[in-house]
């Protein structure tokens, strides 16, 4: 076994390296992840010496946000006089433009060149036709056995390797004093992230590639250090360190926060304003849309509540459920719930009542399809048949793709309307997640109560109309790479439409609204009706899965559905914004292979509000903000809160700092740009045909040009209506949330109901200051 200090010194270098997630389950997440427990400023100055990135935004970018008024002249020259900066904005605007980004030669181009043609072909997952032998021995292991094969270095045989990984470290490191083998780690792991970062994903996550070829941070230590000693490649080179002059390093900082409060400001300037002080009686509403707390539902629930007699509300996209979703089109299981929650349940789906014809109709065209694409990638891939093919199929595939380019919108209105979504003949069932067999006969009707229950709590419901929606949400584009990480968040980037229909069904069920009438007297009719659905952000369509409704609320759907129409028209609208064929416009978006921005994601998130919809309902916050729904007088312990903030609050901060580094050097920590972009594995991204695996958003997902951003990069800045005596009982209790405060990574301003809602910002160790007092009188809704 490698020597403890050995071990310990990995772990804590491997700390340094976010987690790279994989294309087809593109999580958002901070790629400073495990400098999370120190300041943000320190944590972002070492990381931008370690790998030669920028901390902060560029001068021209605080430029122009100082020019079109989004960071406010006055707060920035007190930030500055606080900080004895006595200047103008515009000579320190100067002063920051001197502070280029240094390039520093990598003088290790030939080792990681070397290392990324191993780890592609033992980390492929599917992608090559031909296999890397060996690989269910591990990758040092398959490494070993062809490295003396490989004319880049200089190794003669096998036998002159060790054995094992933990042998070849020790013979390295033997070398080297101990002092500094912590050097070693860091600057071997430093080199390639994005490969480091899918390493750690698939050891932490234990994917069926990660069981079937293992591969470790040791294992890929081991292999580089030994291809270096053979290639005489110093282990632990002079490294020429970045110099960064720590007062303008302050400087950028400063107009960091200073665009941060000045937005803050204007946030709680427009909920004073928005928000309706006479209290007034509402209607019970004729339906209610539960939507993810996405930044795009913000857009998309304006233009429900304007459609009709509907209340809307905000909750986390997977719905409360933690599960793994096995899709019935391939078969494949897939986590549908955050990455930081384990999947306890497994959803199937099985033939709805009487739909069996149909089910087993539709397995036939799934089998139909599997067995058509196989042959054709071998028609492809052969060499026998590889050449007659390519010409034999040119017309046909000249002529398809000249249709999506000419025509996208039209084929994508074609195929969406020929195509039967399997919802209309399945229905998902809940089981334990276990292989055991005995499993499959569901979960406990305390559990399905529970999980309902729960639902109901976080939002804060009292009122329950006729027809209720709960709305996931998924992106639908074609050849789009990174097209899961338009999906939902919160499900772990799959669609959330399946969490939906699962949460509908427990819902329905006779014996869980019984017990939740009879053991927490909730005020839930039989007549009240659950529903699935989902809202495709990429055409604000939402489609409603209610093959199974009965015959008393028919009428009231087809009338839901009829506004829905009209909710696309103003949606699509405002977002492309056009005034004629918004719609149109959006399919085309959806279907054109080579767009390269068919939708923002959630681009430009700065805010999430956690309290009812009252705080917000007449504000048009443009899709900046979370809103999660909260009614802090039915949670009286906080427990509801506390969830809130233990899961959906830390989740929202993954996504603003994963779009945060993107924007600021998407070299470094985005994933370059769309157009030079190559998939390896299947999993992954290259710029050309090699180097780095990139482990952020592509350029076009964040920026306007290749110059101008469009997503404004600034800390997610929280708001909760609530006691702040509840806030800080939470927080005192969760040191994780608390060091998230205290070390600058999150703001967060608290909206006592009880005082008036005089608005309180978080400082450090649990100190307050007075941030506004707006004495607003806000209805619950």
């Amino acid at each position: 076994m490698i020597m403890k200090s050995y071990q310990n010194k990995i772990e804590e270098a491997t700390k340094i390296i976010g987690k790279t997630w994989p294309l087809y389950s593109f999580v958002t997440s901070n790629p400073l992840s495990g400098y999370e427990n120190s300041p943000f400023l320190t944590s972002v100055q070492n990381a931008a010496a370690a790998r030669n990135a920028k901390a902060f935004p560029d001068s021209e970018t605080y430029k122009f946000a100082l020019k079109h008024g989004k960071i406010n002249q006055d707060v920035l020259e007190k930030l500055l006089k606080d900080h004895n900066y006595n200047e103008t904005p515009a000579f320190y605007i100067k002063q920051l433009e001197s502070l280029e980004k240094v390039e520093i030669q990598n003088i290790n181009n030939e080792l990681d060149r070397i290392m990324v043609k191993w780890l592609m072909v033992f980390m492929d997952e599917g992608l090559a036709e031909w296999e890397m032998p060996n690989k269910k021995k591990g990758f040092y292991r398959a490494w070993r056995k062809l490295a003396a094969y490989d004319t880049e270095t200089s190794i003669d045989s096998e036998t002159t390797i060790p054995k094992t990984a933990v042998a070849a470290l020790t013979e390295l490191l033997n070398e080297i004093p101990e002092n500094d083998h912590q050097k070693v780690f860091e600057y071997h792991l430093a080199a390639l992230p994005g490969w480091v970062g899918y390493i750690k994903h698939r050891e932490e996550n234990q994917t069926d590639w990660q069981k079937k070829f293992p591969i470790t941070v040791e294992q890929y230590l081991a292999v580089r250090l030994y291809i270096a000693k053979s290639s005489g490649i110093s282990i632990l080179p002079k490294v020429e360190k970045l110099e960064v002059q720590n007062s303008l390093v302050a400087l950028q900082h400063i107009f960091l926060q200073a665009w941060e409060k000045s937005w803050q400001n204007n946030l709680l300037q427009n909920l004073q304003l928005t928000t309706s002080i006479q209290k007034t009686t509402k209607l019970v509403p004729e339906a209610q849309f539960v939507f993810c707390i996405d930044t795009r539902s913000e857009l998309i629930r304006r233009n429900v509540e304007k459609a009709g007699n509907y209340e809307t509300f905000g909750y986390a996209g997977f719905f409360g459920l933690a599960m793994d979703y096995v899709n019935p089109e391939n078969g494949l299981s897939r986590k549908s719930c955050p990455p930081i929650v384990g999947s306890a349940y497994k959803v199937i789906e099985s033939a709805q009542q009487g739909k069996n014809e149909e089910f087993a109709r539709f397995q036939h065209q799934v089998e139909t399809k599997h067995f058509s694409d196989y042959f054709l990638k071998r028609m492809k891939n052969m060499l026998p048949s590889a050449f007659g093919y390519v010409e034999g199929a040119g017309l046909f595939y000249g002529g398809k793709l000249l249709g999506r380019t000419l025509f996208p919108a039209a084929l994508y209105k074609s195929k969406k309307n020929s195509e039967i979504p399997f919802e209309n003949n399945c229905e998902p069932k809940i089981h334990p997640n276990t292989n055991e067999k005995s499993a499959l006969g569901g979960i406990s009707l305390d559990e399905k109560v529970g999980i309902v229950k729960s639902a109901f709590d976080l939002m804060g419901w009292q009122v329950f109309a006729p027809v209720v929606l709960f709305v996931g949400h998924g992106s639908h584009t074609a050849n789009n790479a990174f097209g899961s990480s338009l999906d939902c968040g919160a499900c772990a980037a799959s669609p959330g439409r399946h969490n939906a229909r699962m949460l509908a069904q427990l819902a329905n069920l006779t014996e869980v609204r019984e017990e939740l009438v009879s053991k927490y007297n909730l005020k839930l009719s039989s007549e009240t009706l659950f529903v699935g659905a989902e809202h495709n952000t990429t055409t604000d369509e939402i489609t409603i899965f209610d093959s199974d409704a009965p015959a008393s609320h028919l009428a009231l759907l087809t009338e839901i559905r009829k506004n829905l129409k009209v909710v696309q028209q103003t949606a699509t609208s405002e977002r492309l914004p056009l005034s004629k064929d918004s719609i149109t416009k959006a399919n085309e978006k959806a279907n054109n292979w080579s767009e390269p921005r068919p939708e923002w994601g959630l681009a430009k998130n700065a805010g999430f509000i956690i309290g009812p919809r009252a705080l917000t309902v007449n504000s048009n916050l443009d899709g900046n903000c979370f809103l999660h729904s909260y009614n802090w007088k039915l949670d009286p312990d906080g427990g509801a809160l506390q969830g809130i903030m233990q899961g959906p609050m830390v989740v929202t901060q993954w996504i603003n700092n994963h779009y945060y580094f993107s924007t600021i050097d998407n070299d470094n920590y985005g994933g370059g740009t769309k157009i030079t972009q190559n998939i390896t594995g299947k999993f992954g991204v290259v710029q050309g045909n090699g180097g780095d695996l990139k482990m952020g958003l592509p350029l076009q997902s964040v920026n306007e040009t290749d110059a101008k951003n469009y997503h404004e990069p600034l800390r997610l800045s929280v708001v909760i209506q609530a006691p702040k005596d509840r806030v800080q009982d939470i927080l005192a209790r969760n040191e994780n949330l608390k060091s998230l405060l205290d070390n600058d990574w999150i703001y967060l301003l608290v909206m006592d109901p009880t005082l008036e809602n005089a608005v309180y910002k978080y400082e450090k160790n649990l100190e307050w200051t007075i941030a506004s007092e707006l004495n607003m009188e806000v209805e619950l809704l």
